[in-house]
Order: C-alpha cells, then sequence, then structure tokens
C-alpha cells in the first residue's frame, strides 16, 4: 500500500513539474513606463506573487509597489512568475535549465543541502563582498543586530539573501484559533479553552446548528499544515516538526503526545467535527467556508483572517462575531505549551543573485534599498501622500488602505502599495501592524494568541554545514512523506490507532535519530557562537 502510494505521488511531481515547464509567465514591464524611469538597468527577477496582491493584480508589473520599486532605484524588472503554490517545483525546473534570473525570491534555508550547496553548486552568490562593498544599508543594520547577523548566515559564514526581518517581537505572532462568537453566545457556550471544552463547542455547531464542517483549516502546502503550529496537537505536549524541551531537539511526531493527538482528531473526523475535505483545504476554502457559515471555527490570521472575515461577515449579518480562541490546553488552567511564534528572520522571503548574473552589482544596490531610510516607508507604507501622509511624524496609511473605496480588504491593499503584510527584503515595521489591525478583535486576538510558553520550546534558525544539510534534506524528505501518509491515514480512519507504534518505527528506519542529532549539533554550534 506505502509503496504504491508513494509511487503515485512520485507521478504526481512527475506531472507537476511538466506542466511548470510550459506555465511559468514572463511579465514584461510597460515599455512607455521604463522610458519614463529612465532605468539604467534591465535585472530578471524570479518569485511568487503573494495571494493577498495575485487576488487584485495577478501580474508582477501591475502591481503599484513593483513599479514604484523600479522607479525609485532606476532598475527595469522583468518578472519571471510561478504558477501560486508552486514554487518548489518551479524552482527545481529553472534550476535544472541552467537559465537563471538575476534575482530569486525563496526560501533558500530550505534548499535540498542548504543554501551553502546553492552556492557551491553554482546556483547563487555567496554575497559578502557585495554587501560589504555595495549594501550599505544592510550592512549597518546587522553590525546594530548581531543576533540577526548571526541567523542570516550559513554554517560556513556566508551571507546568500537579502533577507526578511521582523523589527519587533510583536509581530511574531499573528495566528490562531479563531470562532464564531455569535453561534457561541446563541447556544449558551464559553470561548472554548481546553480540548473538552472545543469538543462540547464542534459538537453543537454540528448538532444544534447543523454546521458541515465546524473546524476547518488548512492543508496546503502539506497535510495539517494548519495546526503546525501547534494548535490542538500542542494540547499533548508535541509539535508536528522540531522543537526544543529542556535544551534537547525534540521531533514531534516519535513522541506519545502525537499518538493521543491523532486519537482525538479521528475521533473528531469520525463525528463529523473536522472538515471532511481535511487534505485539500486552501486559503480559498477557508474563506469561503467561514463567510458562508459552513463553518465555525479556523486557525488562521489576525489580518488575513479576522480582519478580512468579520467586515464582510458583518455585511450579511451585522450580529455576526469572530473572536479568537486561546491555544487549546487538555486541562483548566494549563498554559499553552505551543503556539504560533516566528524567529525575527523566518527565511521566508529572501532574495539570493543568481551566480551567472551578469547585473549583480546592481541587484545589490536595488535590494539594499529596502534597508535604507526611503526603502523602509516604502516597504512598509508604499507611497507618500497616496497609501500614507504623515502624521506627527509617524506613517499614517491613508483610506485607499483602510477604506478602500474599491472594498478591497486591507490585507490586499496594503499589497498593491507595500510589502508589509507578507515579506521580502526589508525590515518590517510594528507600525503597520498596529494600523493594519483596525479592529479591537484583531488586537485582543494577538495578545491571546501570544500567552503561550511558544517562545521557550521554539528552535533558532540553526544554520547547517553543506554535508549535514544534504543529509539532513534526504532524511527529512522521507520522514516528511511518512508523517503526512500516517497522519491522513489514522485521523482518517483507513489504518487503526495501533499503526502509531509501526510508522515510528518506519521513521526510525528512516533515520529520524540522525536527523535530530543533525539539528543538535547546528544549534550546539549556534550556541557557541
Amino acid at each position: 500500500m506505502m509503496i504504491n502510494n508513494r509511487i503515485s505521488k512520485f507521478l504526481l511531481i512527475v506531472i507537476s513539474i511538466l506542466s511548470l515547464l510550459t506555465s511559468c509567465t514572463r511579465s514584461q514591464p510597460d515599455h512607455e513606463q521604463q522610458s519614463a524611469q529612465g532605468s539604467s538597468g534591465k535585472l530578471t527577477y524570479w518569485a511568487e506573487l503573494n495571494g493577498n496582491a495575485a487576488s487584485v493584480k495577478p501580474r508582477f508589473q501591475d502591481v503599484p509597489f513593483f513599479q514604484e520599486w523600479q522607479k525609485r532605484t532606476g532598475v527595469q524588472l522583468t518578472f519571471i512568475q510561478p504558477p501560486a503554490n508552486q514554487a518548489k517545483q518551479a524552482l527545481n525546473v529553472m534550476l535544472a535549465s541552467g537559465e537563471l534570473p538575476d534575482m530569486i525570491e525563496y526560501e533558500w534555508a530550505a534548499f535540498p543541502g542548504g543554501p551553502e550547496k546553492a552556492i557551491n553548486d553554482g546556483y547563487i552568490l555567496k554575497l559578502n563582498d557585495l554587501i560589504d562593498k555595495y549594501a550599505p544599508n544592510l550592512k549597518r543594520y546587522l553590525s546594530e543586530h548581531p543576533d540577526i547577523d548571526k541567523q542570516i548566515k550559513t554554517a560556513g559564514g556566508s551571507y546568500y539573501v537579502f533577507p526578511f526581518i521582523q523589527g519587533d517581537s510583536r509581530l511574531r505572532t499573528y495566528q490562531g484559533p479563531i470562532i464564531r462568537k455569535d453561534w457561541l453566545d446563541e447556544l449558551g457556550l464559553p470561548v472554548p479553552k481546553t480540548i473538552n471544552d472545543w469538543h462540547t463547542v464542534l459538537k453543537a455547531f454540528k448538532e444544534k446548528k447543523g454546521i458541515e464542517a465546524p473546524l476547518t483549516f488548512l492543508s496546503t502546502p502539506s497535510p495539517l499544515f494548519g495546526i503546525e503550529n501547534g494548535a490542538f496537537v500542542g494540547a499533548f505536549g508535541v509539535k508536528k516538526g522540531f522543537y526544543l524541551k529542556d535544551g534537547e531537539v525534540k521531533f514531534g511526531p516519535i513522541e506519545p503526545g502525537y499518538k493521543q493527538f491523532l486519537a482525538l482528531f479521528r475521533d473528531w473526523y469520525a463525528e463529523g467535527l473536522i472538515d471532511r475535505n481535511i487534505a485539500t483545504v486552501d486559503t480559498r476554502t477557508i474563506d469561503s467556508s467561514m463567510l458562508t457559515g459552513r463553518s465555525g471555527a479556523s486557525i488562521w490570521n489576525a489580518g488575513s483572517g479576522i480582519g478580512t472575515w468579520l467586515p464582510q461577515l458583518k455585511e450579511k449579518d451585522p450580529q455576526g462575531e469572530l473572536v479568537a480562541a486561546p491555544y487549546p490546553v487538555l486541562h483548566e488552567g494549563d498554559r499553552p505549551m505551543f503556539g504560533q511564534r516566528v524567529n525575527p528572520y523566518m527565511s521566508s522571503g529572501g532574495v539570493a543573485i543568481s551566480a551567472n548574473s551578469s547585473h549583480a552589482i546592481e541587484a545589490v544596490r536595488m535590494l539594499d534599498y529596502g534597508y535604507g531610510e526611503e526603502g523602509h516607508l516604502l516597504f512598509n507604507f508604499g507611497i507618500d501622500g497616496v497609501s500614507y501622509t504623515m502624521k506627527n511624524g509617524r506613517p499614517t496609511y491613508t483610506d485607499l488602505i483602510l477604506n478602500n473605496p474599491e472594498k478591497l480588504a486591507p490585507s490586499q491593499a496594503i499589497a498593491m502599495y507595500s510589502r508589509a503584510s507578507y515579506f521580502g527584503p526589508f525590515v518590517q515595521d510594528v507600525d503597520y501592524m498596529e494600523q493594519y489591525y483596525m479592529l479591537q478583535e484583531q488586537k485582543d486576538a494577538v495578545d491571546i494568541w501570544a500567552d503561550t510558553d511558544a517562545e521557550h520550546y521554539l528552535l533558532p534558525p540553526v544554520q547547517k554545514t553543506e554535508r549535514e544539510s544534504a543529509e539532513l534534506s534526504a532524511i527529512m524528505q522521507d520522514v516528511t512523506t511518512l508523517v503526512d501518509e500516517m497522519s491522513l491515514r489514522i485521523i482518517l480512519g483507513i489504518d487503526p490507532l495501533d499503526s502509531y507504534e509501526d510508522y515510528v518505527a518506519q521513521l526510525k528506519a528512516l533515520n529520524i535519530d540522525r536527523a535530530i542529532a543533525i539539528q543538535k549539533a547546528a544549534l550546539d554550534r549556534y550556541n557557541a557562537n
């Protein structure tokens, strides 16, 4: 059965890659605009367009932020845009072709073999000398923040990207459980705190209100993606991935608590309390389910969740209400061990420069713009007089952003004029969040979700050597596939709960203990620096 599953997955990957060969799009800038800009360079830029922006303007060159960035830096960009949610496959195809753009925006820390291998294989440049000579803004920031500087280098000391950095601790928690408060009030139920509370609530949604999928959450780009920060699974003292406990690196799916979690979700799925489409839920599905009343609870963001759903919900039903719920625990009064919390450097949205670029200096100067004073304002707030104005020395979003005349949600409007609502080569400003979260429900949500011990269990962005990265990638490719397969098969009732021990034995055979040891060695080096 497992062999057949893996063969099927392999065939699907092959089909996806073949389709990608014909589906990546090259977006050409407007030639009249190029002439008006009088740009000094023509560079190519590969990236996946963020969903908030793509929902309004599907091509990079039509997004005002990217037009303004080119105008200010004098660089004319040709965008190469992979299909949505297929960046990894598209990147592999592009690297294999040998035809690389000047700049590549990608989560390079996740590259097989690590970013040092990407450098040594001739895909991307080691940026140390270029940053030293041509990136004064980033160089200054890193010298003032040695903790960040340590995080964005490889184990060999190589800079490899212009990083996205969350510049304030308040920016590092933005996701958690969300629930229909009006339904709770109607049913005479409090906001759930414990696993038993949640069972009571979801069962009431199902049986008393006839809700089709009481709880829904993301399962893309991987199964159970929505719970990976610790929702529900964290109540059993584990996470789905790696974490720290008492100074040791742990891998949740081989710990006893993970079996308890699987038993819970297996029961809830059998009762119809979890979305039946648990393996295929994407952001559009969540939006639709929460806005149509198909679901009454989810795990999503303060911005693209509460901030997007609540105004639309109230348009249909003025009594509609969404609030944050705390991360679930087993017993009343317990403090959640886990919850969504990220490191200042997440590795997402870092921009590398390809090794065969003939415009490396121009690319460095363009990317460095985001770390300077002017660039900081553009990347976080957009265009002065259009998307923000200065009030009492503070950049303040205009009604174009917060009360958009075309009824765009703030997350969409911000994505048109800045990159603050997702990531990119810049330092995110907390002033963005404090204005972006217009609703009191959003502000309350961040406080509720941040009230966990997640920081104590968070594995820092430790860097591995090329050999370690290659070995870890090879192990985790098989381990991750098996964990996802195991989790779904047990939750869906395809395999018995008792098969968990057999799966753990298979994970051991796949060298998960060696993967843990690699993470620990990297952590020890990180702590020693």
